[in-house]
């Protein structure tokens, strides 16, 4: 996926990102590196500490989350285009759920770094981006 275009093409299927031009998507898009993860490997872990941001561009995920008496529930199943990691590009807090592969999965993913250096770049994309994870955050609340 190391091809500019193709990126960006996977960047405007993320819903965080729908709403930029081709140039923002463009400057995010040169930030983002490919990782790869086999069925059963866990991408990131609840409670943990994260700085990245992931864009599933294969494969699936289930995002599961402990309870406080050990046990464990899938509260969303991920596929392409998917996006998950937002918190982690705010703050330093720790995940809150986990993130398990189902199946060979691809991810682009995005540092908190490089995203405050893209939002640094272009209010406008900070703006758009931020607008967006308020309104994920809302209807996340709303399911609780």
């Amino acid at each position: 996926m190391a091809d500019l275009k193709e990126t960006v093409q996977v960047l405007k299927r993320a819903p965080l990102f729908q709403t930029l031009n081709n140039r923002q998507l463009e400057r995010l898009a040169r930030r983002f590196v490919e990782r790869k993860y086999e069925a059963g490997d866990t991408i990131v872990t609840q409670g943990k500490g994260g700085e990245g941001f992931f864009v599933i561009t294969s494969g699936a995920a289930d995002v599961i989350r402990k309870r406080p008496d050990g046990s464990e529930v899938v509260v969303n199943e991920l596929e392409e285009a998917d996006f998950f990691g937002e918190l982690a590009l705010l703050d330093d807090g720790p995940r809150t759920a986990s993130v398990v592969a189902t199946e060979p999965t691809e991810c682009l993913v995005l540092t908190r770094w490089d995203f405050f250096g893209a939002l640094k770049e272009d209010a406008d994309t900070a703006i758009a981006i931020l607008q967006e994870v308020a309104k994920r955050f809302r209807v996340a609340l709303d399911t609780l």
